[in-house]
């Protein structure tokens, strides 16, 4: 008896170009982060010096170790350095608790506007979702300026509070998204734990939500990444060096050396550093995201 599978994919033009297609995309996306990579690693006296080849003529971790503070002023600067005090860790940490704060509020007030969507039945509640939906397709720069003047003149420029303030309450994509996963739960168990006595919000932190593990890491995810990312208001709020997130301190290495020059092997350097969390969310929860985005788009 043939030992052959009962079924093999056949190797069609079209399955040929969709994988020359997915190579392609690949290839556009992993460039970059290779070449900063190789940025990153080359010293900054050999820099211009292979700038056309895809592999450095040298290799260094020196543009790591000087962008962590690890080296002395006089030594950074012997390797090129910027000569700017730039404490990288405390701009890790900005970054880090801006980004937590961010996701517990997005994905704890998201998660209760969408189940209050969900369940709770009341005069105008279609129309006020409708508004939340509609608000996505405002672009987010028209909404920094009144921001920006109501937290200047609340106090709260240079916070903490005024950080993350914009980004705390909610969030239209993790509203329409949670809904959608909350609509596919059962209402028997609701009901059932209604007759038993239990309160609405008993029902939300006791039921709904251990039930909705997924789609809420996979919200996190996504909130966590844009946080993480985000520049301009930051920028704007934040300027202190106590208070900068990493993205804005990266511009500091763009200050001119002695040598009248960026800084490029720092910055590199510095960006990689910048990419490893994302990057790291990325590969161990890409399926998980895919999955429920595809589910939420379903239904």
């Amino acid at each position: 008896m043939s030992n052959r599978p009962l079924y093999t994919r056949a190797l069609t033009p079209g399955r040929v170009l969709a994988w020359g297609v997915l190579m392609l995309v690949l290839v556009v996306t992993l460039l970059p982060i290779a070449t900063v990579l190789r940025t990153a690693l080359t010293p900054s006296t050999e820099l211009y010096a292979h700038s056309g080849s895809l592999l450095a003529g040298g290799w260094t971790l020196d543009n790591f170790a000087r962008v962590l503070g690890l080296l002395d002023e006089a030594t950074n600067a012997a390797l090129g350095g910027s000569g700017a005090n730039i404490d990288v860790l405390h701009a890790l940490f900005n970054s880090a608790l801006f980004t937590v704060a961010v996701v517990i509020g997005q994905v704890l007030f998201s998660a209760m506007a969408a189940y209050a969507f969900a369940r709770l039945r009341f005069r105008g509640s279609q129309v006020v979702f409708g508004l939340f939906v509609a608000s996505m397709m405002v672009p987010g720069i028209v909404l920094f300026i009144p921001n920006f003047v109501l937290v200047k003149d609340i106090g709260w420029l240079n916070t903490y509070a005024g950080l993350v303030a914009p980004f705390l309450l909610f969030s239209a994509f993790g509203i329409f998204f949670l809904r959608q996963f909350f609509l596919s739960i059962p209402k028997d168990l609701e009901e059932a734990a209604l007759l038993d006595g239990a309160s609405r919000l008993y029902i939300f932190f006791r039921i709904v939500l251990p039930l909705s593990k997924t789609p809420i890491a996979t919200l996190s995810i996504l909130c966590g990444i844009a946080a993480w990312n985000e520049f301009f208001w930051p920028f704007l709020v934040a300027k202190d060096e106590d208070m900068q997130v990493l993205t804005v301190a990266l511009q500091s290495f763009k200050s001119s050396t002695p040598q009248g020059a960026p800084d490029w092997t720092g910055l590199m350097a510095a960006t990689f550093l910048s990419i490893l969390p994302t990057a790291a969310l990325l590969i161990s929860m890409a399926r998980r995201v895919v999955e429920s985005v595809a589910f939420s788009g379903g239904k």
